[in-house]
């Protein structure tokens, strides 16, 4: 356990110290939410727009920081040489994932805590109607979008071209299932392909727990869908996961 602290606090030095993960991962979609609650009128589907956009944001920054966030820091350890030299230490491979793993849920609640300090101060945004439902969702989304992260760096070949990877999956993700805006005038073919997007369901789940104050459980199917995904992306690192850097 000892262990497990004293990486987990190393991983948070390591992120805050890094001006560019910091932006990227934890100032981008408060960054996103400023900008989009400013341009957006009063409703959105009866709710306030406010607060739909703050429920969008969520999800994307789950995506965000434990997808994006999680591929670039591995597949650039990895790359670099960090990953091969921490296998030569006494450090446990399990020890230092739990603790990448457990940085990036404190990271996302640390963005979820700012991103309603900002929507409360800034545009009056309401607090969660269910907040233990909404600290499962957060919970929840780590757990479903790490799992795809660990996934991807198995794919991943380059660190060079790791940020542009996972923005093409991410970005377009996040628009498709409505995380900066309503959906419902797309055409046929792109909510087709949001409607097998895990970040769809998860904003189902969000939405639901932050604007309705349902219990994190509500929903079966959104939440089978997510978890399926994640499951998903574990599967393929089980399989393709590496410690050394690739041949090229």
């Amino acid at each position: 356990m000892s262990a497990l602290v004293h990486q987990l606090r190393f991983e948070q030095k390591v992120f805050w110290r890094s001006r560019e993960a910091a932006v990227f991962v934890f100032i981008f979609p408060l960054l996103l939410y400023a900008l989009l609650g400013s341009v957006y009128g009063d409703e959105i589907d009866g709710e306030a727009a406010t607060d739909v956009l703050l429920a969008g944001l969520f999800g994307y920054g789950a995506a965000n920081t434990a997808f994006a966030g999680l591929a670039i820091t591995l597949v650039t350890r990895r790359e670099s040489g960090v990953l091969k030299r921490l296998r030569a230490t006494p450090l446990q491979p399990t020890t230092y994932l739990a603790a990448v793993l457990l940085s990036t849920l404190v990271t996302f609640a640390l963005q979820a805590v700012a991103l309603l300090a900002l929507g409360g101060l800034a545009f009056d945004a309401s607090m969660p109607e269910n907040p233990l439902g909404f600290a499962g969702a957060i919970v929840l989304g780590v757990a479903c979008f790490a799992g795809l992260g660990v996934g991807a760096t198995s794919l991943i070949r380059s660190a060079e071209g790791v940020s542009a990877v996972v923005n093409v999956v991410v970005l377009p993700m996040a628009f498709l299932s409505g995380s900066f805006g309503p959906t419902q005038d797309f055409p046929a073919v792109l909510q087709a392909i949001a409607d097998v997007l895990p970040l769809t369901y998860f904003l189902r789940i969000v939405n639901g727990v932050y604007l309705e104050g349902d219990s994190v459980f509500a929903d079966p199917t959104a939440l089978l869908v997510v978890l399926a995904w994640g499951a998903a992306g574990v599967a393929i690192a089980l399989r393709r996961f590496g410690w050394m850097p690739r041949e090229r």
